[in-house]
């Protein structure tokens, strides 16, 4: 007995191969010229020789599937069993290449068997023939079927089984699988499809919330979804079963589960929080058509659905069918299985493999290069205040990455004693003496980076000032608001305008702006640090919203508190926890690979939103720690012998690791 199997590499196609090897005969698989090497491995596998899988090259769209002349005199009258399942399973493809592949390839398929004389033509279609028909489609149903134009998809597999029943003079059986998800038992998949697209969404909000906060989501139509190993098991000895010429066989869950409680059992597997409350999708039903479509298709509705999608890697295409509305029976199949021990599983009983399958091999994150390297190789790269602390082990970070550092700070010996540093490590650096509470020094430095290297790729804003002081103890420093406001926020953003024009002629950009904590805190004492650095957040919020389609990206770090040379003045936190520079470099990293709108702390988001919940009892606490840490020696403008740290303030600042106090 022989058998010939067209997409034989292709991930039913394999498993059905594999459980066609339990036979006797030969299999002759159709592949690509290209795909040879796949089969190759696929045999050791199976851990068979060319003897029992015999490559036979060819191309769906060609007459005759482009096998040779050759090959159809040495096949024919050969083949008992003649499996067609190559084809495109994708909502998201164009109907050119649906066409191409689902119809045309069907009708050369069908050519082939004929010219070969096969014994029986095996059909792998798709329950996406009956497009969007409403209520229960039954076996024996073809022509009934509705809505296919509403996806390319629906028309290309509907066509070809069309082929299939009108043109095919051999005997024909034809299976219509249901959602193909991976192996019951091992959960392998080999594409995202399906309920897969909502696995990130998933992983998104296990990341964010505890699995235990309740959710509401949207209920939705029924998923019918079947593991790959049914499938094969169900095609193999339906296909072999006698007298079963001419049916349909609907490969398919007898009871299968709305979106909800499909998207539930993932967010179990994927220990997520579950959608306590669903919400009936078709209760919008009541909203006409052309008022939800005209919504959808406003400017900003529609920017901002395609960047979630995409975001979360889901086609939207695949959001049209939440309702999906069409039930299947599968009376033929249950009829011919009746007996064996090949049925439907459960999904509860391996949803988790499938989850895990996914996060191990299929999460798009696995194949992001989260290197440093890959995002800097090369870019120009522009970091402030480098000659020490923070600046500095930024700088250093990047040029062991690849990039074309540009140093700046005040200080030119200290600069070029840190060049040498990081020329030492086998990185590049240019230094530039500037003063960026200097406008002028400010555009004379933008004006030579940019006549030096023709841009910047990275601009990371890390120069700045703190003063650590009462409010009480400013009445008469006003100087002390206009310096820091002046560095903090003036000169930041004087390079941020000098190197913007450049940035959305190319495209192409990254803004990374050294806050702090405090901003997230409020904390007391920091008045004039902490609104210079506000002031910086919000300029970069309203640039952001503004340039979002030019290609940059702005990204705000709400540093926690750092052991450098700018907290040295105050001696109680040589007593207190700290972040090193390098620990701080890391933020940076993050945020160069990630791209996020910010970084910071649990601690600091956590205080954020509890300012914006309870802000008078948050105002109570402020006011708690302000009178705990009184003001430094330094800020009192007197000379400080030892550190003034108390064990209550020690305990403190250890529980509110980071803060500003």
């Amino acid at each position: 007995m022989s058998y010939f199997v067209t997409g034989a590499t292709g991930f039913v196609g394999r498993h059905l191969v594999e459980l066609l090897l339990k036979r006797k005969g030969k299999i002759y698989c159709l592949v690509r010229r290209g795909s040879v090497g796949k089969l190759d491995e696929l045999r050791e596998r199976w851990g068979v020789g060319e003897d029992r899988v015999i490559t036979v090259t060819g191309d769906l769209g060609r007459k005759n599937l482009g096998v040779s002349q050759e090959n159809q005199e040495l096949l024919k009258g050969k083949i008992k069993h003649f499996y067609h399942l190559a084809a495109i399973y994708d909502l998201s493809k164009d109907a050119e290449s649906q066409s191409e592949a689902n119809i045309d390839g069907t009708r050369n398929a069908v050519e082939l068997a004929e010219t070969l004389r096969a014994g029986c033509f095996h059909h792998t279609s798709s329950i996406a023939v009956a497009g969007l028909f409403t209520g229960m489609f039954r076996e024996d149903m073809f022509d009934e079927a509705e809505n296919l134009n509403a996806n390319p998809y629906f028309r290309a597999k509907h066509d070809s089984e069309a082929i299939v029943r009108n043109t095919c003079k051999r005997p024909y059986r034809i299976y219509r699988p249901g959602m193909v998800v991976g192996h019951s038992k091992t959960g392998e998949m080999d594409k995202i499809d399906g309920p897969y697209y909502f696995f990130k969404l998933i992983q998104r909000l296990r990341s964010m919330l505890p699995q235990w906060v309740p959710m509401i989501g949207l209920e939705g139509g029924r998923m019918n979804l079947v593991p790959v190993d049914f499938v094969a098991a169900a095609m193999d000895h339906i296909g072999h079963a006698p007298g079963e010429d001419g049916h349909v066989f609907h490969l398919t869950d007898p009871n299968p589960k709305r979106i909800g409680e499909v998207l539930n059992l993932f967010c179990e597997a994927g220990h997520a929080p579950r959608m306590s409350m669903r919400v009936d999708a078709r209760m919008f039903n009541f909203i006409p058509s052309a008022v939800r479509q005209g919504l959808s298709m406003l400017p900003p509705v529609k920017r901002i659905s395609e960047m979630v999608l995409k975001d979360l890697g889901i086609p939207s295409a695949v959001m049209k069918f939440i309702n999906y509305p069409t039930r299947f029976d599968s009376r033929n199949t249950e009829r011919v299985l009746k007996g064996t021990q090949i049925k439907v599983p459960r999904l509860d009983k391996y949803a988790y493999k499938l989850w895990d399958y996914w996060e191990r091999n299929l999460d798009p994150d696995l194949f992001l290069d989260r290197s440093l390297r890959g995002r800097v190789k090369d870019k120009v790269c522009v970091v402030t205040g480098a000659s020490a602390g923070i600046g500095f082990a930024t700088a250093m970070r990047l040029a062991s990455a690849g990039a074309k550092v540009i140093m700046a700070a005040r200080d030119m010996e200290k600069l070029n004693e840190a060049k040498a540093k990081v020329e030492a490590a086998g990185g590049t650096a240019f230094v530039y003496s500037v003063d960026l509470a200097d406008l002028a020094s400010a555009d004379a430095f933008v004006k030579a980076v940019l006549t030096d290297h023709g841009g910047v790729d990275y601009l990371i804003n890390n120069a700045g000032r703190s003063i650590r002081r009462s409010i009480a103890s400013s009445f008469d420093r006003f100087h002390d608001f206009e310096r820091t406001m002046q560095l903090n926020y003036f000169g930041c953003l004087r390079l941020i305008m000098g190197f913007l024009p450049s940035m959305i002629e190319k495209k192409r950009g990254h803004v990374i702006n050294i806050s702090s904590i405090g901003v997230l805190t409020n904390a007391p004492r920091f008045s004039a640090y902490v609104s210079s650095k506000a002031a910086l957040d919000a300029f970069s919020r309203c640039a952001a919203s503004e340039l979002h389609d030019s290609g940059l990206t702005f990204t705000t770090i709400n540093m926690p508190l750092v052991r450098t040379e700018m907290i040295a003045p105050t001696k109680i936190y040589e007593n207190v926890p700290t972040l090193s520079p390098d620990e701080a470099a890391d933020m940076v990293q993050e945020a160069i690979i990630r791209k996020p709108q910010r970084i910071a702390t649990r601690l600091g988001i956590f205080a954020a939103v509890m300012h914006a919940l309870f802000p008078k009892p948050m105002e109570v606490f402020m006011n708690f720690a302000f009178k705990l840490f009184p003001d430094s020696s330094a800020a009192k403008g007197v000379k400080e012998l030892k550190p003034e740290a108390s064990s209550e303030q020690v305990a403190f600042a250890s529980l509110m690791r980071g803060v500003h106090w």
